[in-house]
Parts: C-alpha cells; sequence; structure tokens
C-alpha cells in the first residue's frame, strides 16, 4: 500500500474500515437517504454487505430505522448528507433515546475550511442532537495511513459500544437483545468531507485494511448482573406479607425464556402479572397473566394493593396508573387489622412500589421505594433461584382474586363482541384474532394502542407487539411500522387518520420494499386505517367541551382521500363498513408483499362512548 492516497481512495479505505468493523460489531442494516455531501458514506455503505434501504424524507427515514431497530434489537445506521437533513433526524433520535433503542446516525458535513464562512448548506453540526445521544464524535477528515485506519476501525467499535449499551436480555439463540430495556441509545458520529466526493471503489483492500487478527461472534462479552444474597433478602423483605401485583412494562419478555422464567416466578410467588400490551407477555395463556386489568381498574373496586413491582415503565392504561395513584394518597388505617394475614401498605397508607429497571426509575408517580437496577428477568431468576420458600396461603388467595376479578371482565368484553358490535375495538379485535402466528402487530399512539389494551386477551397465539411509547408521539410512526415491518414475514399496523396523515409519504417506500427488497419474498404489512377524520382520542381526554375551540383546535376534522393517496403510491387499497367485510379484506391482504390499506370509517362523535363499551 502506498504511504500516500488521494482523496478519493483515502475516502474509499477509511469508510470501508469503519463500515467493516461495525458488520463485524454486528450491524446488518443501513437507511440512506439520498444527499451530495454524505456521497462517500452512502456509496461505501452500498458497496459493503450490509442490508440498504433508501427513503428520500430524512424524517421517515429516521422512524424507519428506529422501528426496523426496536424489531430487531440491533443498532441500525442512519445516513444523510449535511444542513437541515441532520436536523430531521432529531424526532428519531429523541424517541430512540427515551424508548433505548440503537441507533448510529452517521451524518456528511462540509469540511473545516467552509465552515463558518455562509458556504451553502453548511451550518453547526457539532453535537446537533446535545445531550440526547449516548456519544457524540466529531470524525477527521478520512485518511488512509496505519493510525487513520485504526481509528476509523475503533471508532466503530465506540459507535456500536456506545449504541447497545448493556445488553437487555438474550435471543432465542443465546446473542443479547440491545433494544427497550438495556441502557441502549442513539450516537451520532459526524463525518466531514472534502471535494472529490465519490469515493474510489476500485482501491486495493476495500473492506480488508487494517483488520485485526480475532473476528469475536460477539464483540461485547457482558456478564448478566446477579443480585447477591442480601440484595434478594433486601427484595422479599419489601415484598413479604404484602398483598402483591406486578405491573409488568414494555418489553420486559423479549423471548419464550423470558416468559417461561417470569410465569415460573409468578407461580412460586402467587403474583398476580398485570401484563400491558407491549410486554411481550399478554399472549400468554396463563391465569396469573391479568390482560384485563384496564377494565378492572376502569369498572369496579379492585383488589387491594399493598405492593407494586413494577418492570419497566409504567402500563399504557391510565386507569392502571390512577389506581395506584389513589391508592398511594388514601390511607386506610384499619387496613392494617386485616384478619387476612398480609400485612398493610407502607407507614404513610401507601403501597411499597419496588421498580425494576436496567437504567433509572422511570417514576412520574414519584413513589419508588426501592429501586432494583437491573434487567427484569435478572431479578426473577434471582428470587426464583435463592431456595427460599413460596408465597403463603393469604398471598395465593389473593391472587385468585385477582384471577376472578379477570376473568369477569373479559366474559363482559366478549359478551359485547358476540353481540355483533361494528366499534373501533370490534375491528381491532378482529384483526389481532386474524393475525398469524408470529407476526407484529404495530400499534399507533392515541386511541390505537388504547384499544388493543382493552381487546388483546392471551389466547396462547404469540404475537409480537410494538408501539413507539417513548414520547407518545404521532410523528413518524407510519415509517416506524414499515421499519419494523422487515424483520417479520407479516405485520399488521393499526393507526388512525391523524396519524397516517403526519407520516403520509412513507407509503413511497413501496416500491423500495417491494423492487429492492425481495419481490414476491418481501414482507407483507397490512394497514388497519381506522379513520374517524379526526383526534377522537380527544372526545375521551379531559379537554372535551362543547364550545367552539374543541373542535377547531382538538378535533381538527379533516376529509383525506386515504384511497386516492394509497393509489398515487401504488397501494393496494379497501374501504370497508361491517367486520365481516373487513375480514374477508383483511384474510386477502395477508401475504401480499408490500403494503397493503384497508380503511374503516368512523363518525368522530361517539367515539368515547363506543370506546367505553370495551373497559
Amino acid at each position: 500500500m502506498p504511504d500516500r492516497f488521494e482523496t478519493p481512495q483515502a475516502s474509499a479505505l477509511f469508510l470501508s474500515a469503519f463500515f467493516d468493523e461495525l458488520i463485524a460489531c454486528g450491524v446488518r442494516d443501513v437507511v440512506v437517504s439520498p444527499g451530495s455531501r454524505s456521497t462517500p458514506l452512502s456509496m461505501v455503505a452500498h458497496a459493503s454487505s450490509m442490508n440498504l434501504y433508501v427513503d428520500v424524507d430524512e424524517r421517515g427515514a429516521g422512524f424507519f430505522a428506529l422501528g426496523l431497530a426496536k424489531a430487531t434489537g440491533r443498532p441500525v445506521c442512519l445516513i444523510c448528507t449535511s444542513g437541515t437533513a441532520v436536523a430531521n433526524y432529531y424526532p428519531a433520535v429523541l424517541e430512540a433515546e427515551t424508548s433505548r433503542v440503537p441507533l448510529i446516525v452517521l451524518t456528511g458535513d462540509r469540511p473545516p475550511r467552509l465552515q463558518n464562512l455562509g458556504a451553502p448548506q453548511t451550518c453547526d453540526q457539532l453535537k446537533a442532537y446535545g445531550d440526547h445521544v449516548r456519544h457524540f464524535q466529531q470524525m477527521p477528515l478520512p485518511g488512509a495511513n496505519p493510525q487513520e485506519i485504526a481509528f476509523a476501525r475503533q471508532m466503530a467499535k465506540t459507535a456500536f459500544i456506545a449504541s447497545v449499551g448493556t445488553p437487555a436480555a438474550a435471543g432465542e439463540d443465546g446473542s443479547p437483545f440491545y433494544g427497550c430495556i438495556g441502557s441502549a441509545g442513539p450516537v451520532h458520529f459526524n463525518f466531514p468531507f472534502d471535494e472529490p466526493l465519490k469515493p474510489d471503489l476500485s482501491v486495493r483492500g476495500l473492506f480488508e485494511i487494517g483488520r485485526g487478527p480475532l473476528a469475536p461472534d460477539e464483540p461485547i462479552i457482558a456478564a448478566p448482573p446477579e443480585l447477591s444474597e442480601r440484595q434478594v433478602h433486601a427484595v422479599r423483605a419489601a415484598m413479604g406479607g404484602r398483598r402483591t401485583i406486578a405491573l409488568v412494562g414494555e418489553g420486559a419478555c423479549f423471548n419464550a425464556g423470558d416468559v417461561e422464567d417470569l410465569i415460573a416466578w409468578a407461580h412460586r410467588f402467587s403474583i398476580p402479572l398485570l401484563a400491558d400490551p407491549l410486554s411481550g407477555l399478554r399472549w400468554v395463556d396463563d391465569e396469573l397473566v391479568i390482560d384485563a386489568y384496564d377494565s378492572v381498574f376502569a369498572n369496579e373496586e379492585q383488589p387491594s394493593i399493598d405492593c407494586v413491582i413494577r418492570f419497566g415503565r409504567y402500563p399504557v392504561s391510565k386507569a392502571c396508573f390512577a389506581s395506584i395513584c389513589a391508592c398511594s394518597a388514601s390511607a386506610e388505617a384499619d387496613r392494617g387489622n386485616a384478619a387476612d394475614g398480609l400485612r398493610s401498605e407502607g407507614a404513610d397508607g401507601r403501597p411499597v412500589q419496588i421498580v425494576v429497571d436496567a437504567v433509572e426509575t422511570r417514576d412520574f408517580n414519584v413513589a419508588t421505594d426501592l429501586f432494583v437496577r437491573c434487567a427484569p428477568m435478572a431479578f426473577v431468576r434471582a428470587l426464583c433461584g435463592d431456595g427460599e420458600g413460596c408465597s403463603g396461603e393469604a398471598q395465593a388467595a389473593y391472587a385468585e382474586e385477582w384471577i376472578a376479578r379477570n376473568r369477569a371482565a373479559c366474559v363482559r368484553i366478549e359478551r359485547i363482541a358476540d353481540a355483533g358490535d361494528d366499534t373501533e375495538a370490534a375491528y381491532v379485535a378482529k384483526a389481532l384474532e386474524l393475525a398469524p402466528e408470529g407476526s407484529l402487530v404495530f400499534a399507533a399512539n392515541s386511541m390505537s394502542v388504547r384499544l388493543i389494551d382493552a381487546v388483546y386477551r392471551s389466547s396462547g397465539k404469540r404475537l409480537s407487539l410494538l408501539c413507539n411509547r417513548g414520547l407518545n408521539g404521532i410523528d413518524g410512526t407510519v415509517s416506524s411500522a414499515l421499519g419494523a415491518a422487515q424483520a417479520y414475514r407479516q405485520t399488521t399496523f393499526v393507526t388512525g387518520d391523524l396519524t397516517a396523515l403526519h407520516d403520509l409519504n412513507a407509503l413511497s417506500m413501496q416500491r423500495e420494499l417491494t423492487v429492492h427488497h425481495g419481490g414476491d419474498a418481501a414482507s407483507s404489512i397490512v394497514i388497519v386505517l381506522l379513520d374517524n377524520s379526526g383526534g377522537g382520542i380527544f372526545e375521551t381526554l379531559p379537554q372535551k367541551s362543547e364550545d367552539a375551540y374543541f373542535e377547531r383546535v382538538f378535533l381538527t376534522p379533516q376529509r383525506v382521500d386515504f384511497e386516492q393517496a394509497a393509489r398515487a403510491f401504488g397501494v393496494p387499497f379497501e374501504r370497508v363498513e361491517t367486520v365481516r367485510r373487513f375480514e374477508e379484506a383483511y384474510r386477502a391482504a395477508l401475504g401480499v408483499p408490500g403494503i397493503s390499506m384497508i380503511e374503516i370509517p368512523f363518525a368522530i362523535e361517539g367515539t368515547a362512548e363506543r370506546f367505553g363499551r370495551y373497559r
């Protein structure tokens, strides 16, 4: 190899070393938005063995990558040019930060000689995302001497390590899962490039230069945290003799092993598992999986609660959160003398709250008594493995009370569905019933995820359920669903009209997902569009009013011809108005490569009443 290289050669070698090291670390996917200044990154990424997706809209591309990383648990690279393109990643970066999703953002930039001189498409990109990324790195202009190549490879390792943090769980094959409940998050690497921008991909040593002698299967060996005997005793003391429930939040279970361990722990200690639809547990057919707890909290006086063990984020159910807050606010003195053999709540009258999370409490109820900083599965395995006795008869009877309440709520909801209901919930329930085993259901925020929470019953049919609940936004949701769908053969995306409208240009990915990624082998995505022509969720919120401001500012009524929009992007479309017709259309759409859309129209008036039937 020569000592000096021209810019096109240096860029090719420097960046090929960077991408080769990312691939060695386990990165498999890259999403590119076309641009001039990012030409070296885009061309070398295209020449690599990564799966490459092209999305012309940077905002959508950011959410596409986020959905893909969320579904696979692996970091996904993002590549864009300089200027406002960088800013368009910001919403996805914020969601990735709070949802703990590993993203590696690679931005092209002007060289130092053009900074602060009014050069076109040039702005200060240093730490553009502030403290919202796990790591920022300003890269040098590419070079190809041994020290520069070694630096490129080390920075790739740094990008990977910073983005994945501590593995959250092990996959089915034993490989680490980096998403959602660990300390994963976005990182930003800013690459300045001078002209000529086009790299010389014919140069010798591409993707091989500077390789080390070792190529381990796993680039990080992270010993799983284990609770000591003293720590297990402290947890048992906090739980002991108290009426205990577990709130199982988003992403607690990633695989069958997690589910088995959590169920075993629940049975050993007779703990009712109030399973959020995003927990990874809701599909399990076990009596201790309390899947209608939202209805229990919303419609009747729930069993007394003296201890809450929460795994990760609070559940979607607002009734659950409000009830836990109410328990904290009301100190019933006579419960300390309960005759059932269980201890009462904490000294101030509220339940003892134990939070189990790998990073932070995420407790906006500000009531954490004991914070156990570890992954949920490390917690349950430690408690099951310490050899001490199981729960007593009183806790077992308490669990039976929850089981009975849950069964009653399920029966009440099933009667409504059996009576030929045609509300939004009935369509969502039918979609969940028909969704194939092992497929993905991606939920939009607002009403969509709440409808799923209301009707998703434990059936034994395994479904993966994802949603962007980090910041509860609607931006980029269609793109996120399409990105996540790339990890599955079949995806069902449940959304409202405003969410779809907010990211309508994501439908332009139809060609990318079918022509460039498999044709007949491409993933199938069925969009179930619940169209009430506005912001129906506000019918269920305190903002509801008869005053003029409510319709103008909150309901935001609109009329979009989604059929014409779908046709414009080559997306097959059906509009249905009965559950029976929906079933026919949905079955026909299953397995169709790329995106299909089924629209169900509703009146915006009465949204709250229709939703309330299922609670």
